[in-house]
């Protein structure tokens, strides 16, 4: 099965000379002196930026300045994010436990461009490490006193807000993965210079899961995803405080129809895509996506075949703020028995998604050799037939990571990694073959793309290519199977393309074209940037686009929405009853619908009888849900207080307005020797049902 669960140790090393500050040709700062690599600027190529590395130390040490050891330092797998205000935002990761790091450019406060076209960053050192030192983030970037180590650094993510209505700066909201306990959360409010101390460990409700992303909406609503490794069900948690804790509001990608097909502790299970909101201010504005692959039906789940299927989960109801919420998912595409896709799986990793700012959808995906794109003009239910997105000399090549961004209306940017070789980018015996000169000459080299298009909703969008990379960035094989399997892993496993508010394509990307200077220690005598031996490690690098495409459309009419479905009948609820124990009070939240049947729910009660109740429903069944007259009854499976194996049944009735002293809610709840039931009239709250 190919799951990440990423536990990447970073290396250790003898500690060398204390860290200095440095400025980087692209006038970044706030660099340490022993930079991971020496600086790099490269030459542009007219329609990108000079590709720049973001500066990172050569090691951090562990037990301060007197070690004895450090930690190599790397940066892969970047991210990127730009907010309403210009601040561009780059992240990266070291590794279990490394931690992750983090750029900021912010013209106001770090200068214009360059002439060149290259941006100042600002290096803001890591911000999952600020709990374990004495003084918060002031003092991770280039102290002594840095441990070297942090919570997380399994994975990343960052996402940004809109201004907040007081300071007027948007929210950053960022995440690491460390698998024990989960997801480390953290956020600033002034842009990266300081971050909210000590960083959330337990941001995930599950404490075992894998590969979170993030998404944020307004001032302060920010959503996780990650893999319940339980289930591997793909949980979604919502956060009303910028990003701090995710408490808010629950709901599962994978909805209980598909589950058996893309879901289970066996199998092939799934790989998980990021998180899309609609941004629009179109009637779908607020709609959650959740992009994912796994096989096309469930024997093939259950036989551990290719993930030759890209699904999407959609909730209309998160954007509701109730407790819980709803996705429905819907196919995308299949790939044909014996295409490439059918053969490689199309998780070559990750399958992306975006919206634009009239409500279109758009997908991409690899199946190894090219990169594939579909659109939806009815919010995530039925989707065009795939096009190819790569062209020229790509073609029929090996072509990975794929990464969608879109804004305005059908403009579409899609961003990859692509060789000038055919094959497997893990197969060695294709990618690195002996070369007869004894270097790596005749192995696979790897370049970053970029495929723009202005017409992305209709049926045959164009796309015009660009190569992003002013240089060849890698040379060899690429993994795309996680921690499975020899291929190299210097890049991670994928990059990410962000738009700004001028159109232009903002891209972070991984790159180990430099030989690293501790190539002496690490491989003595095989230092030559040809040798196939020499050290290396993936850094984070930037590129943007110089200028916008001015075929860009900025009005337009709205996506369309799905065809209501004839008999469907809906409950949205939330509120609070009073608890079995006099004196205090149980809430919830339940969001169920009869066709297909599906139900979220969410239930806590301070007061219950041995302790703490916490009940949230799971898909690893269908749920029961029934409709009569005012009421509904929904049953299905649950998880108590973080353990599965239990079951619930829920009944609420609308019995008008106000919601608060007229509806009712009642649960029974079961599992091994255990039981319990509490009903009740709302004491807050409402019930609403609904038909087509």
């Amino acid at each position: 099965m190919q799951r990440k669960f990423v536990v990447e140790v970073a290396i250790l090393l003898l500690f060398s000379a204390p860290l200095l500050f440095a400025q980087a040709p692209a006038g970044e700062h706030n660099c340490p002196a022993n930079g991971a690599i020496p600086a790099y600027v490269g030459p542009g190529n007219g329609v990108f930026s000079p590709n720049q590395n973001l500066c990172l130390p050569q090691l951090a040490p562990v037990g301060g300045s007197m070690g004895p050891l450090s930690f190599i330092v790397g940066g892969s797998e970047p991210g990127v994010r730009v907010d309403s205000q210009g601040s561009v935002y780059g992240v990266s990761i070291r590794g279990v436990p490394g931690g992750i790091d983090l750029w900021r450019w912010f013209a106001t406060a770090d200068g214009p461009p360059n002439s060149n076209g290259t941006l100042p960053f600002k290096y803001e050192g890591q911000p999952d490490n600020c709990g374990i030192l004495t003084n918060g983030c002031a003092n991770n970037v280039g102290s002594l006193t840095n441990l070297g180590v942090a919570p997380g650094g399994g994975d990343a993510d960052i996402a940004v807000n809109t201004p907040d209505p007081n300071s007027g700066i948007p929210n950053l909201a960022a995440t690491s993965l460390s698998l024990a306990p989960g997801v480390t959360a953290t956020n600033s409010t002034n842009r990266g210079d300081s971050f909210f101390n000590p960083p959330n460990v337990a941001a995930a409700l599950i404490p075992g899961d894998d590969r979170q992303w993030q998404e944020a909406t307004g001032p302060a609503t920010v959503y996780l995803s990650y893999h319940d490794a339980a289930t591997f069900n793909i949980d979604v948690q919502r956060s009303n405080d910028g990003g701090l804790t995710y408490i808010n509001g629950f709901g599962e990608a994978i909805d209980p129809q598909t589950f058996p097909t893309a879901g289970g502790g066996a199998g092939s299970a799934n790989i998980a895509g990021q998180l899309r909101i609609d941004q629009s201010s179109c009637p779908s504005g607020g709609n959650l996506y959740s992009i994912f692959v796994a096989p096309d039906n469930a024997t093939e789940n259950a036989l551990g075949q290719p993930m030759r299927s890209v699904y999407v989960g959609v909730s209309d109801s998160a954007k509701l703020g109730l407790p819980a919420f709803l996705f429905t998912d819907h196919k995308i595409y299949t790939s044909p028995v014996g295409s490439p896709g059918a053969i490689n799986g199309t998780n070559q990793i990750f399958p992306a998604m975006a919206t634009d700012r009239f409500g279109y959808v758009y997908a991409v995906w690899s199946d190894h050799t090219n990169i594939y794109y579909a659109s939806s003009s009815d919010q995530g239910t039925t989707w065009t037939t795939p096009v190819r997105v790569n062209s020229g000399g790509t073609v029929g090549k090996a072509n990975v990571f794929p990464w969608v961004a879109a804004d305005a209306n059908g403009h579409v940017v899609v961003t990859w990694f692509g060789a000038n070789r055919a094959g497997n980018s893990n197969d060695t015996s294709v990618m690195e073959p002996t070369c007869s000169d004894g270097t790596n000459s005749c192995w696979a080299q790897w370049n970053t793309y970029l495929a723009e298009t202005v017409n992305g909703h209709e049926l045959v969008p164009n796309f015009t290519q660009y190569t992003a990379s002013d240089h060849v960035i890698h040379y060899g094989t690429i993994s795309t199977g996680g921690l499975g399997g020899s291929a190299n892993r210097n890049l991670g496993d994928f990059f990410q393309v962000a738009l700004d508010g001028h159109h232009r394509a903002n891209i972070a990307f991984s790159d180990d074209h430099v030989v690293s200077p501790l190539c002496t220690t690490q491989t003595p005598g095989h230092c030559n940037a040809s040798d196939p031996q020499s050290f290396r490690n993936g850094q984070p690098y930037f590129t943007y686009q110089l200028a916008a495409n001015p075929a860009i459309a900025t009005t337009g009419t709205c996506a369309g929405a799905p065809a209501p479905t004839p008999g469907e009948e809906k409950v949205t609820g939330h509120g609070q009853i009073n608890s079995v124990q006099a004196g205090t009070s149980a809430s919830f939240g339940l969001v169920a619908k009869n066709q297909p049947a599906n139900a979220a729910l969410s239930y806590q009660d301070a007061g219950a009888p041995g302790g703490a109740l916490d009940v949230r429903s799971s898909n690893i069944t269908v749920p029961s849900v029934t409709f009569s007259g005012s009421c509904v009854s929904v049953s299905g499976s649950a998880q108590v207080n973080k353990q599965p194996g239990y079951s619930y049944t829920a009944q609420a009735c609308d019995n008008g307005n106000p919601g608060s002293g007229n509806d009712t809610f009642s649960i029974n709840v079961s599992g091994p020797n255990f039981s319990y039931a509490n009903s009740g009239t709302l004491t807050s709250g409402n019930i609403q049902i609904q038909s087509q």
